[in-house]
């Protein structure tokens, strides 16, 4: 398996801890019974369970683009050292964003300049593919 496959795997490794940090944190807010129910009437969460949630939902999006430009490139065999490297930059930005995120670190931009470093090396992924 390459690199890149395996980076595709620990990263979806990360979102399953994000999952679980996501069920922990709504539990402490709405209880396990709401959680456990329907959901048609849970308030919304706030605080470090409401950015846990979205940084959640930000983790799968990233991963419905990152994901086909690694299968793609493998399908054509054409990982390089430069699509290695993106990966790389990929997992290392997506790892930083969840707790920049989730805790809300007071450093102006720094959660945008991480999500941008990990949205611009899946873009030269896909570039690579073409």
């Amino acid at each position: 398996m390459s690199s890149e496959l395996s980076i595709l795997a620990l990263y979806g490794l990360l979102i399953i801890v994000v999952v679980l940090l996501n069920v922990l944190t709504a539990m402490s807010q709405v209880g396990l019974m709401t959680l456990g129910g329907a959901r048609d009437d849970m308030p919304a969460l706030t605080g470090v369970a409401g950015r846990v949630e979205r940084a959640l939902t930000n983790s799968v999006v990233a991963m419905a683009l990152f994901a086909p430009a690694v299968l793609i490139l493998s399908a054509k065999d054409a990982f390089t050292s430069g699509s290695l490297l993106a990966a790389q930059i990929f997992l290392i930005a997506r790892v930083v964003f969840v707790p920049v995120y989730a805790f809300a670190i007071p450093v102006p931009f720094l959660r945008t300049t991480v999500w941008l470093a990990g949205f611009l090396a899946t873009a030269y992924l896909y570039l690579l593919a073409l």
